[in-house]
């Protein structure tokens, strides 16, 4: 039976450059063709870093403007947790792992906490022009700013002290994938992105935001293809779809194929708790697979998304009544065209492989021996809807370095996973 992915290492012989520095770009010799590299880093940084290798992170890193940091599989990059460094991308950054060896973003395993904190996250800012993030695990972040923090000096972000960081923040205009990663133990959002091109899909999602915080989080000037992600109790939305910030670029994005569970509950005030759009937003929501969430798809009243938006084939279960009520289709709740939607407490059952339904929703509690995909007689098989096409299905992103990512054809199936 497939399941989830694991997260596994493995350690193998380890050849390439790496540069790096505290106050300059330093480079240093290849490593020792058996023993992978191990060193420590902050300040600028570019080249490579190799495949196996530990990178013990002491400080703030930047890649600069102009330049670019490829990760290779394998590697394992550890934050101190005293000086709770940020990675800030002012130039382009490749990470790319793979299944059994993938990219590593963490602390020290006796650090670990469940809501992390213990670094802050990955920056992009207006100068980047590509971040890809393929097959890497990110954990233990969010840590909140300072007066000092590098990306208030740089203005990324909020650009101010007292803020979480997020996983991601992207505020370019360039190009942005992130594909089959596992987000986890993150004190604040998954994925703040304000610009550019935009593939976010087979990502894993769980145990983000301690008391506020949204899965993926998307702004003004961006076009992206989100799907094929599941997201597990969040503690406000899966996806907030805004076109706030007033960028040239109206945001518009096609939502497909996400399995989303126990959204909104962890939040102590009410407002979204599945996917959340406003303020003029285009979105295309179909395919996706709503359980135990505290809200359906919902939109701000007062400052709606753009007309042409579409929605469609959402499947809704409810264990409770409270949950079933607040999916009921109302003047904020949005209802879609070949919904699959019932006032009945259990109706519409998923029929996962493996996840308990009545689990506590307000959990954020994670067991990766769950198993999303749907039996046979699940409602969500055979009612997918396929005859859309989103952004970069056909034509892609290309990278510099050399690879292309095209988002995935919609399926004929509700959610992220079919039958195995």
């Amino acid at each position: 039976m497939k399941t989830l992915p694991l997260f596994l290492t493995t350690i193998t012989a380890a050849t390439l450059l790496m540069t790096s520095c505290s106050k300059k770009d330093k480079t240093t010799p290849d490593p020792d063709p058996v023993n992978p590299v191990d060193t420590a880093l902050s300040g600028n940084v570019s080249g490579t870093w190799a495949k196996d290798g530990t990178y013990h992170i002491t400080g703030d890193v930047i890649v600069p403007e102009g330049q670019t940091l490829t990760i290779e599989a394998g590697a394992k990059i550890i934050f101190d947790t005293t000086a709770k460094p940020e990675f800030l991308v002012k130039g382009n950054l490749y990470a790319v792992g793979t299944d059994a060896e993938p990219v590593i973003f963490t602390v020290d395993d006796d650090k670990k906490s469940t809501w992390g904190m213990k670094w802050g996250g990955i920056m992009g800012g207006p100068t980047c022009g590509e971040i890809l993030l393929d097959h890497c695990i990110i954990e233990q972040g969010g840590n909140v700013t300072t007066e000092a923090s590098a990306s208030v000096n740089a203005q990324f972000y909020k650009a101010e002290a007292g803020d979480r960081v997020p996983v991601l923040w992207y505020g370019g205009t360039g190009k942005v994938v992130v594909t089959h990663c596992t987000v986890r133990n993150f004190g604040e959002d998954g994925f703040y992105i304000e610009g550019g091109s935009v593939i976010v899909d087979h990502n894993t999602i769980y145990t983000t935001g301690l008391d506020n915080g949204d899965a993926i989080n998307i702004k003004s000037g961006v076009h992206a293809d989100v799907a094929f992600n599941t997201v597990y109790s969040p503690n406000t939305n899966a996806l907030k779809l805004s076109n706030s910030g007033d960028r040239p670029i109206n945001a518009y994005i096609y939502g497909y194929n996400n399995t989303i569970i126990n959204c909104g509950w962890r939040r102590a005030t009410t407002k979204g708790g599945s996917i959340w759009v406003e303020k003029g937003v285009i979105v295309e929501l179909y395919n996706n697979l709503l359980v135990n969430d505290r809200y359906g798809i919902k939109r701000d009243k007062t400052n709606t998304e753009n007309a042409a938006s579409k929605f469609g084939n959402t499947l809704y279960y409810g264990y409770n009544q409270t949950t079933v009520d607040q999916f009921q289709p109302s003047e904020d709740i949005i209802t879609g065209v070949d919904d699959i939607i019932s006032t009945v407490v259990g109706a519409n059952d998923p029929k996962f492989v493996n996840f308990p339904l009545s689990n506590d929703m307000s959990s954020a509690a994670f067991n990766t021996s769950w198993d999303f995909h749907l039996q046979s007689g699940s409602p969500a098989v055979g009612h997918g809807k396929t005859n859309f096409t989103s952004f970069f299905v056909s034509t892609g992103l290309s990278f510099g370095n050399g690879s292309t990512y095209t988002s995935p054809a919609p399926a004929n199936y509700i959610g992220a996973w079919g039958t195995n």
